[in-house]
């Protein structure tokens, strides 16, 4: 249980990273920031890819780790949008 906790939590790290390399924000980002984006991003990714009938959770493999990049990447987005309307 606990060994599948934290290769979770390494999951969201990398997909949080690799979204905040993407977005241009890795400079501003540090690891427990990342985690929490890639986190946030793998439940925010599997909500829109069940959405649009694809599977949002397969396991622990490469697609999730898709998934919850791309979900990282949206969460960003959404972030810089709400940071430059305050």
């Amino acid at each position: 249980m606990i060994v599948n906790l934290i290769l979770w939590i390494i999951l969201g790290a990398v997909a949080g990273w690799i979204a905040s390399m993407v977005m241009g924000r890795d400079a501003q980002m540090g690891a427990l920031a990342n985690i929490i984006v890639g986190i946030i991003g793998a439940l925010l990714g599997g909500f829109l890819f069940n959405l649009l009938g694809l599977p949002g959770d397969t396991g622990f493999n490469f697609w999730t780790l898709i998934v919850a990049t791309l979900g990282a990447i949206v969460l960003l987005f959404l972030i810089g949008i709400v940071r430059r309307a305050a």
